[in-house]
Parts: C-alpha cells; structure tokens; sequence
C-alpha cells in the first residue's frame, strides 16, 4: 500500500500504527510477523475496497436497466391508453353504423310492405 493511501485510510492507518508500535517493542521474529501480518491486512483492504467497487458498479448498472425499463413500461401504458381509446371510438362508430343499418332494413321492410310485395309477418 503507498504511503499516501496508508495516511488516509484509518483501517491502514490503524493497521499500520499496531504494526509499528509493536516493531518497536518486540524482538527481530515478532517484527517479521507483525510486518508480514500488515502485508496481510494491506492485502484484504485491497480486496474488499475492489469487492466495494464491483458492487457500486453492478449498483449502478441495476439502476441504469431499471431507469430503462420504467420508461418502456411508461411508453406501452401509454400506447395501451391510445389503443383503448381507438378500441371505444371504433365500437362505438361499428354500433352506430349497426343501428344506421338497421333503421334503413326497417325502412325498407314499411315500404315493400306498403307495396303490398312483401306479405306481412
């Protein structure tokens, strides 16, 4: 770890306080320990700060795919809005020309009636 890293990260800084404090006062094998015990934890920071990342970044992407699915869902509720509302115009102009075509049959039917053509029901 670069000593610049060391100095603002307080885990590093801790680490590397315990490390030191304990050089000072222990013998020659108790210092390799200590110092490849400090490598150790240097190590896992390293890890866990790249764990850290990955998450933000897998975050970030969740939240960009859910971004895009929240306007696709808002453009098809859209569209099924327009498409309802061209469903009702086009019922009621299909029922309107059924009851246009039934007032002209019955019209049809009084005056072939009136022609005596067609015998009465």
């Amino acid at each position: 770890m670069a000593p610049a890293m060391a100095a603002s990260d307080p885990l590093a800084r801790q680490a590397l306080a315990r490390a030191a404090s304990a050089a000072l006062s222990a013998g020659g094998g108790e210092q390799e320990k200590l110092r490849r015990r400090n490598e150790e934890l240097e190590r896992e920071l390293r890890e866990s700060r790249a764990r850290e990342e990955a998450a933000r970044e897998e975050l970030r992407r969740t939240a960009e795919r859910l971004r895009v699915a929240e306007e696709g869902e808002e453009r098809l509720c859209t569209q099924l809005g327009e498409l309802e509302a061209e469903a009702v115009l086009q019922a009621r102009a299909y029922h309107a020309r059924i009851l246009s075509l039934a007032d002209q049959l019955a019209q049809a039917r009084k005056t072939l009636q009136v022609a005596s053509v067609l015998p009465q029901a």
